[in-house]
């Protein structure tokens, strides 16, 4: 499979249709927390959420497992969010830093099999899960093996932060969200996988330069430019 699973958490309810397939979507303007919020009482809008964010979860879980686990992590995401949304704080009105924790959480739960392929292609220069990363011809850092053997190096929780950053595009105040730490924690975590990694990538000018961005203003701070 090279997408999300079909099925939408909430879509067995009751429903007046609203888009033709007999379930009801939320208004284009409703933002996240809305969906969330009436949900509540009409399950079936739940799915609108799905709809929203289950690519790009789907997207980051294959970069870090590949395609068959990635399934498993977003079906799984996604149920966890429709069973606790009652407990989702609304004043974050996007609910990406809450499903991408949800995700970093379970995709956890599967460190020794990322670990693995990280350190099968630092050796080899091939493994499975590579594939999953080059989705973008020019995508040419996501499969150098001195890359993958720095990200195999770091802690688990240092390569949460590093690859909420650069694969899930998620801001600082995101990640603390997403993963329920401190900003600073973030930070520190943060300035610490990027020192490893430019440790290990230290042979190669053009990595290094690129792993070190201008630094933007406090509250600004740009995504490392190594991810795009």
């Amino acid at each position: 499979m090279t997408g999300p699973p079909p099925a939408r958490p909430g879509t067995d309810a009751g429903s007046n249709g609203g888009d033709g397939t007999g379930v009801t979507r939320p208004a284009a303007n409703d933002d996240d927390a809305d969906v969330i919020a009436r949900s509540l009482a009409e399950p079936e809008l739940f799915a609108g959420l799905y709809d929203r964010h289950a690519p790009d979860i789907h997207r980051y879980a294959a970069r870090r497992l590949g395609e068959g686990p990635a399934d498993d992590i977003t079906a799984e995401t996604f149920l966890i969010a429709f069973r606790t949304r009652d407990r989702y704080d609304t004043a974050h009105r996007l609910a990406r830093p809450w499903l991408y924790g949800i995700a970093a959480n379970l995709i956890g739960k599967h460190r020794r099999t990322e670990v693995r392929a990280l350190k099968a292609l630092a050796r080899t220069g091939h493994d499975a899960v590579a594939a999953s990363w080059s989705d973008r011809a020019d995508d040419r850092i996501a499969v150098q093996a001195p890359l993958a053997g720095a990200l195999a190096a770091l802690s688990p929780g240092d390569r949460h932060v590093l690859l909420l950053v650069a694969w899930a595009d998620l801001g600082y105040q995101e990640v603390a969200d997403a993963l329920r730490i401190p900003l600073g924690t973030v930070r520190s975590r943060l300035n610490r996988a990027r020192r490893k990694v430019r440790e290990a990538l230290s042979t190669d000018p053009a990595f290094t330069s690129a792993l070190d961005p201008s630094p933007a203003p406090a509250g600004q701070e740009l995504n490392p430019s190594w991810t795009k």
